[in-house]
């Protein structure tokens, strides 16, 4: 049997190559090829990279579906099913709102597909595809064991970085947050051998680790014990955390120990009742920001800081507030984003309830650009949004905004991470203007979405 493992780009603007910095690791196709058995012969496209061969005899095609590549996503398998190759949808969007998906597929597989891949290949074989998989997301305990292969990245041109997990999901329930959603705020973790294994298996070609964890924090006591044995690895490595994780002083002190470089931290919003409303109140405790930097800083760990707006309180003063922390802070990278309301959260059922969403599915409406704000904010329009994160991006990486933070304390206190600093600084100041306004889809495709009921 033949499988095609597809990796949709968000979107291809005409005559222009596709964003450099969006260019990791897929890890979730090959986590779905370490999952297919041994004897299935596995061909594997990514869309953001190379063109796909839809001639390509195969018998099925999987797809895993995120929001933003939605809409790129059904404009492939509408090209697969053209050709008689049954298609078969996974991942977070599929979960969220697995109709829409099963309008253009022939099976859709919900939650973690490691309960049902094996079921679901037996299914193919004997011809018996069903329509619905239901995997289930077990939380609060261990992630269902699963073998990473890597074989399918061979030949990509991705970005210099590993990306692994330790664990999935997150206790924290933001109101914006899709994780949360899928995961029904649960946390799970990996077997910690597990984890040291593929490290040990990967480390003498790698440069850098991302742990692409939602909250590596989030499971203390499982993160603790993992971090105690990754010094005898000696790597290099980043990841995401929560900022009540930087309260804690043990915990910040085996980070720095086991060799982690930065860590990404959503800080959100500076204004408080913005933080009460997104369910985000432990980013104020214990002392806020400041103490949680200080922290950081006493352990050099760097911070690449994320904002969203566009929350009922923010007014045109909030972004130059943001920007004077961000600068002041010495952030080693910021996001400055607007405020997404993602299918399946409950953002997204209060705005829907509040009529204030401008689409049915801006994710689908032609209308719609990555950076536009897609629903209508409180006390600014959703254009004034956009463009005051587009000018705050542009300032912070300006060579002002760059050399203002570059010789922090921090940010210089490892050389390597030191020189990369300016060209990652470089890479996201381009890409964050070349991001914006960039088309959902293809927008060379002239083809016909088709959908189940045609």
């Amino acid at each position: 049997m033949r499988l095609t493992i597809v990796h949709p780009a968000i979107g291809h603007r005409k005559n222009e190559r596709y964003i450099r910095s969006w260019q990791m690791e897929p890890l979730p196709s090959a986590v779905i090829a370490g999952l297919t058995p041994d004897d299935v012969e596995i061909a594997f496209y990514d869309d953001r990279v190379e063109r796909i061969d839809y001639d390509h005899p195969s018998d099925a095609v999987a797809i895993s579906l995120e929001a933003y590549t939605a809409k790129r996503a059904y404009q492939i398998a509408s090209e697969y099913r053209k050709r008689g190759v049954p298609v078969i949808f996974g991942g977070f969007h599929a979960t969220l709102v697995p109709e829409e998906a099963a309008r253009f597929a022939e099976s859709v597989v919900t939650g973690e597909a490691e309960y049902v891949w094996p079921e679901l290949i037996d299914d193919l074989r004997h011809g018996t595809l069903k329509k619905r998989y239901d995997g289930i997301c077990q939380g609060n305990g261990a992630c269902p064991p699963y073998r990473v292969d890597r074989s399918v990245f061979r030949g990509k041109n991705y970005l210099p970085v590993n990306l692994l997990e330790t664990g999935r999901g997150c206790r924290h329930g933001c109101e914006f947050c899709s994780i949360q959603s899928f995961f029904r705020q649960t946390r799970s973790c990996r077997h910690s051998d597990q984890v040291l294994e593929e490290i040990a298996a990967l480390r003498d070609n790698a440069r850098l680790f991302f742990f692409v964890d939602d909250n590596f924090a989030g499971d203390i006591v499982h993160s603790k014990a993992l971090l105690r044995a990754l010094p005898a690895l000696n790597i290099r490595w980043v990841t995401q955390i929560s900022i009540d994780a930087a309260h804690d002083e043990e915990y910040l002190f085996l980070l720095a120990k086991a060799g982690c470089m930065g860590v990404l931290i959503g800080f959100e919003s500076l204004e408080a009742k913005n933080i009460e409303t997104m369910n985000k109140r432990f980013n104020m405790s214990n002392g806020g920001y400041e103490r949680a930097m200080k922290n950081l800083r006493k352990y050099n760990i760097r911070v690449y800081a994320t904002f969203v707006f566009g929350y009922d309180h923010d007014t045109p003063e909030t972004f130059a507030k943001a920007l004077d922390f961000a600068l002041d802070q010495g952030f080693y990278i910021a996001a400055f984003n607007h405020l997404t309301p993602f299918p399946g959260t409950p953002l997204y059922s209060r705005l829907q309830r509040e009529k204030r969403l401008k689409y049915d599915a801006w994710w689908l409406d032609d209308r719609y650009r990555y950076n536009d704000v897609p629903f209508y904010p409180a006390r600014m329009t959703p254009e004034e949004i956009s463009e005051h994160c587009l000018e705050v991006r542009r300032k912070f990486y300006s060579w002002r905004g760059v050399a203002k933070r570059a010789f922090s304390p921090v940010n210089r206190s490892d050389p390597r991470m030191f020189w990369s600093f300016f060209i990652i600084n470089a890479m996201q100041g381009r890409d964050g203007v070349k991001r914006h306004a960039y088309p959902l889809g293809d927008e060379n495709w002239n083809g016909s979405y088709l959908e189940t009921g045609n």
